[in-house]
């Protein structure tokens, strides 16, 4: 028997079309698939692909400004003390340029500037941009340029460069790695310095050199930072400096600051901060409190340099003069808590004048001016802490910002009527505790109570040098305020002179000049309370100088301490004395003939 298996096996003529016409369906899908993309792609999706063609092909550089440099006086001319060395930031396509020959030259040549893991940025998918090494001196940067390595760019840059070392350290700051002028002049005046970088766009070859070609090239040039010129002068900047440096090596003091300024104009010409840094090596300090400007960023206790701001506000009120008296007992019962004198001596005590007071720099006396103040020379009255609030605020601007054009504290002054035990504030208050100050606003209305009365805004700040010529900035935000009488004025300079007559007989202070001061030692606040034992003290001085019969040239004042030490006013009065000596000398300041 014969089975018939043909009707089993498929003609293969039969199914041909059958397939051509799915072939053909498939072909069809996938062609309108492509026409339907490439018209988002060229309709729809035009200008974001054409963005991503032009950014392949588009060089964007910054074109960085130059920083300006810092300049102080030297007999009359502007010296640099923060200046520019031109350095290179080396910049690749990781894309395009071979990761081994990059790493070899960068290893090879420039080993201590690198910033980037080559290993990170060439596993970072779609990165076109990286700045692998910077602060890359010239000679350096062209070994590697002779490499002749594929998308690899050097981009001018410029590291900061302090040729004095670390000479007003506490005064310029620095300039970080990221170009950021901090602390000090660097970062007080980071804007007017730093400028405004430019920008250069143009059509780029697959090195990212840039094309002569393009009609969207665009440059905008950069606007160089301004070069400033402080009033200070470098001379006596330098010699202040070794002056403090002595002083402390030769106490038990770890730190000293001191400035000297104009009262008559309100210019500084020296600010000092010790120990010093090196800022071209800024990260090298054990902490950040080497940077800061005792000067001007530390409000602290000045001690019975404030009674000079105490007998002025009595003085100029008309209810004290330096011939008033008063019964010194050795102390004051204020709110309970006994406040004594620190000069216990048989021959002040009685009925003494005002001028003794200051001399020997007697607490009762500075009490006695509050209550006068307040017109009742036996109690402290509200009105007594008003005027004196009034005075120390108001008019001397304590616990307010100078406005000098620096990084500075504010501080603060006790409000005369809130909280517990105001009239003991403000007892203490007249002889510098219980308040926060900060130097150059001790300075700043010290010369005030001695320049005839006028509260002056501080300034270091000269200038701007542009072509060789000192551009004198103009006045912003500048106070010149009569806040005391001449009379009064003159009052306290005669008992601030007197203060030093001893120094003239013991052959410190010259013949034929002025020269008056006041000295205050601040105990230190331990766990909420003033410290007793005396552990730790502060020593500040502040005076004078300048020819007899005439109105003081300069304000002097110096501050010294160490964590844990006891330094005196007598330690902070030495230096003084020195500086005060070396300014008259390097100042060629002639005395009365």
């Amino acid at each position: 028997m014969r089975t018939n298996y043909q009707h089993l096996v498929a003609n293969p003529v039969a199914s041909m079309p059958r397939r051509i016409k799915i072939l053909k369906n498939v072909v069809l899908i996938a062609l309108t698939i492509i026409a339907v993309r490439l018209f988002f792609i060229q309709i729809i999706e035009h200008d974001a692909w054409v963005a991503k063609a032009d950014e392949q092909h588009t060089l964007l550089e910054t074109i960085v400004a130059k920083r300006g440099e810092i300049y102080m006086m030297d007999q009359g001319e502007p010296v640099a003390v923060a200046l520019n060395h031109t350095t290179y930031q080396i910049i690749i396509d990781p894309a395009v340029t071979d990761k081994d020959g990059i790493k070899h030259a960068l290893e090879t040549y420039a080993k201590d500037y690198i910033t980037a893991n080559l290993d990170e940025v060439y596993n970072s998918e779609g990165l076109r941009y990286s700045i692998v090494a910077k602060n890359v001196p010239r000679d350096t940067a062209n070994k590697i340029a002779e490499e002749n390595l594929s998308a690899v760019w050097f981009q001018k840059n410029n590291q900061r460069v302090y040729p004095e070392g670390e000479m007003a350290s506490g005064l310029l700051g620095f300039v970080n790695a990221d170009g950021l002028g901090q602390y000090g002049v660097e970062g007080s005046l980071n804007n007017l310095l730093s400028g405004k970088d430019g920008l250069l766009k143009a059509t780029a070859d697959v090195n990212k050199v840039a094309l002569s070609i393009g009609n969207d090239n665009v440059r905008i040039p950069a606007e160089d930072g301004k070069n400033v010129v402080l009033s200070v002068d470098r001379g006596l900047e330098k010699g202040i400096e070794d002056l403090a440096m002595d002083a402390i090596n030769s106490t038990r003091a770890t730190n000293a600051a001191a400035l000297i300024m104009d009262p008559n104009t309100g210019e500084v010409i020296a600010m000092a901060n010790l120990p010093n840094y090196d800022p071209a090596n800024y990260g090298a300090v054990k902490d950040a409190s080497a940077y800061i400007n005792n000067v001007t960023e530390v409000p602290y206790e000045p001690a019975s340099i404030c009674k000079s701001f105490a007998f002025s506000a009595a003085i100029n009120e008309g209810v004290m003069t330096a011939e008033t008296t008063y019964f010194n007992q050795g102390y004051e019962i204020v709110d309970g808590w006994k406040i004594q004198n620190a000069e216990q001596r048989s021959s002040i005590y009685g009925t003494i004048d005002m001028r003794t007071a200051l001399y020997w720099s007697l607490n009762t006396g500075s009490i006695y001016a509050l209550k006068l103040l307040g017109g009742n020379p036996s109690a402290i009255t509200q009105q007594g802490r008003e005027k004196l609030y009034d005075y120390y605020y108001n008019k001397f601007r304590l616990g307010q910002a100078t406005n000098i054009e620096l990084i500075e504290a504010e501080g603060y002054i006790p409000d005369p009527n809130e909280g517990w035990g105001r009239d003991s504030v403000y007892a203490n208050m007249t002889f510098g505790q219980n308040l926060g100050i900060t130097m150059i606003q001790t300075a700043t209305a010290f010369s005030a109570v001695i320049n005839g009365g006028t509260y002056r805004t501080p300034t270091i700040v000269k200038g701007t040098l542009e072509n060789s010529e000192i551009i004198e900035k103009e006045p912003e935000n500048i106070i010149e305020d009569k806040i005391l009488s001449d009379d009064t004025s003159a009052a306290m300079r005669e008992m601030l002179i007197h203060n030093r007559n001893y120094k003239v007989r013991g052959g410190i202070d010259k013949p034929g000049y002025a020269i008056g001061g006041k000295s205050g030692t601040a105990q230190v606040v331990r766990d909420g309370a003033y410290d007793d034992t005396y552990a730790e003290l502060v020593g500040s001085y502040i005076g004078f100088i300048g020819p007899e019969g005439e109105l003081p040239k300069y304000v002097i004042m110096v501050k010294m301490w160490g964590e844990g030490q006891s330094i005196d006013s007598g330690e902070a009065m030495n230096l003084f004395d020195k500086i005060s000596n070396y300014t008259i000398n390097y100042l060629k300041i002639k005395p009365k003939v």
